[in-house]
């Protein structure tokens, strides 16, 4: 079931849509915080993520991963404490060591990494027209969710993943007629990289910004 939500701008949405959709995110700090938050929303709503978001940025030093990477289990302890975001071990425990990996890497080489399963933008005319047209995972987001996973990364499974990519830009699930569509060309990111796979899965509840 779909529950509407509305953004400042008064339009409605359906769940989980955010002003972000569609805007691309091409730096390793953005990436980082997305990806923890994809994987603190698995098998919960999105907009209780939404809702939370602050509080997880206060507590996670802004997702800053070098700040991340220096938590200890005192860190761990702090933010099992705290009500004001999901209090799950094993997902706290994923996005410090996730941190880790980051600063482990090279700059900008998580940014590189993603992207370069970002599809090719997608045709209008296939632009899927109802809800149930829109994929829970596809090919490329089994090939990064392997990827990461390969790196040492947690919490990186396919559906989340895929989740993570529409949010970013990688991909555009907009559905036909949808205001954000209209108003919104494919990414250039996307049209500058392509995928090492593609294809279509699964349903999933979509975050397309509904009229």
């Amino acid at each position: 079931v779909l529950a509407s939500i509305t953004g400042m701008d008064r339009r409605g949405r359906s769940e989980g849509a955010i002003v972000e959709v569609l805007e691309l995110t091409p730096d390793d700090r953005a990436l980082f915080e997305k990806m923890a938050l994809e994987g603190f929303q698995a098998g919960l709503s999105w907009i209780t993520i939404l809702r939370k978001r602050p509080r997880f940025r206060e507590v996670f030093a802004g997702f800053e991963p070098a700040a991340v990477a220096a938590f200890d289990e005192a860190d761990v302890e702090r933010l099992m404490a705290d009500a004001g975001i999901i209090r799950n071990r094993a997902k706290i425990l994923a996005t410090i060591g996730n941190a880790r990996l980051v600063v482990a890497m090279a700059p900008g080489e998580l940014d590189a990494l993603m992207w370069s399963f970002a599809p090719a933008p997608r045709a209008e005319a296939d632009r899927p027209r109802a809800f149930a047209d829109v994929p829970a995972v596809t090919a490329a987001s089994d090939a990064l969710s392997k990827a990461l996973r390969k790196a040492g990364f947690r919490f990186v499974g396919s559906t989340t993943m895929y989740a993570l990519m529409q949010s970013t830009g990688m991909v555009d699930d907009h559905l036909a007629g949808c205001w954000r569509a209209a108003s919104a060309p494919p990414p250039p990111r996307a049209r500058r990289r392509r995928s090492r796979a593609g294809g279509r899965g699964a349903r999933r509840t979509p975050r397309c910004v509904t009229p």
